[in-house]
């Protein structure tokens, strides 16, 4: 399952992260007002990508997203360098991480395949989750993780701008998203054909990357920043409430999905599982969450 894997490697990517302090994305950890930052950073992010899908300037989306995920593939490729080679010069590690993000995004240009797509999804979704998830505090991060989910609701069922913008990405064959077919030998190249109308038979499910990234940030915040009983090693008991309560809540997103048969906001259900497993996983380790 993609939001297992990239709730695993976001967790052991924390450690090297850390030891590179990597942690700074935001000033303040414990500030609020980061949350606020980042959903108006993403406001505008979404206005201009609309605005580019709307006028089909699909050169400038391409390199848009090229240099997102590049950019996110090198912290993750020499976070997970450093950690399998502790011991590992850190230019080499560099050097190597640049070298492989450069043929992984090369290649999801070129051959845009759902095996090619979810691969290089999952690592850049790792990535911002371990990123943004050492670099915010408990507090801010289940503030920015509210907000978010309330306007994915607005974004999908009220002004709908969410599956406009996520039509525009599929129709360059270079979704942010992750692809899951539902029967083998699906080409994602050759059956394409944008989100399914409403009550249509699915020959695949797509689920963008924020519903992995912003649940997954809790958990690694949750590893970050509380002291509270290990287990397996690089996992605290909150944070791994917090992976159990979303997988709970993927499974009745998923639900859903099938029985509606139509494109569901993800958020409301996973940002809520996070959370309450979250709070559930302090109250068992006997933490204070804030």
């Amino acid at each position: 399952m993609f939001l297992l894997l990239v709730q695993a490697i976001s967790l052991l990517l924390v450690p090297p992260l850390q030891s590179y302090h990597l942690d700074n994305a935001f000033g303040n950890p414990e500030s609020v007002w980061n949350s606020l930052y980042y959903v108006v950073l993403l406001l505008l992010f979404t206005g201009a990508m609309l605005i580019i899908v709307r006028y089909k300037v699909n050169w400038l989306i391409q390199a848009i997203m090229a240099v997102a995920v590049l950019s996110t593939l090198v912290y993750v490729l020499f976070g997970l360098a450093v950690l399998l080679v502790p011991s590992v010069d850190p230019l080499i590690a560099g050097g190597v991480s640049v070298v492989l993000s450069l043929l992984l995004t090369a290649l999801l240009i070129v051959y845009p395949e759902w095996y090619i797509i979810d691969t290089v999804g999952v690592l850049v979704a790792a990535g911002a989750s371990a990123l943004f998830g050492i670099s915010l505090a408990i507090l801010p991060t289940i503030v920015l993780l509210v907000i978010l989910a309330v306007y994915d609701y607005i974004s999908v069922y009220k002004t709908k701008h969410m599956l406009k913008l996520a039509e525009g990405f599929m129709d360059l064959k270079m979704p942010i998203m992750f692809v899951m077919p539902r029967r083998w030998g699906y080409s994602f190249m050759e059956n394409n054909k944008g989100l399914p109308a409403e009550g249509a038979e699915r020959e695949a499910y797509f689920m963008g990357l924020g519903d992995a990234v912003m649940p997954t940030m809790l958990a690694v915040s949750a590893n970050a920043f509380l002291s509270a009983p290990p287990l397996l090693g690089f996992v605290n008991v909150p944070a791994l409430g917090c992976i159990l309560g979303t997988l709970v809540s993927y499974v009745v997103l998923m639900y859903i999905v099938v029985e509606l048969k139509k494109p569901q906001a993800g958020l409301p259900f996973l940002c809520t599982g996070a959370i309450a497993g979250f709070l559930l996983g302090c109250l068992a380790a006997g933490v204070r969450p804030f």
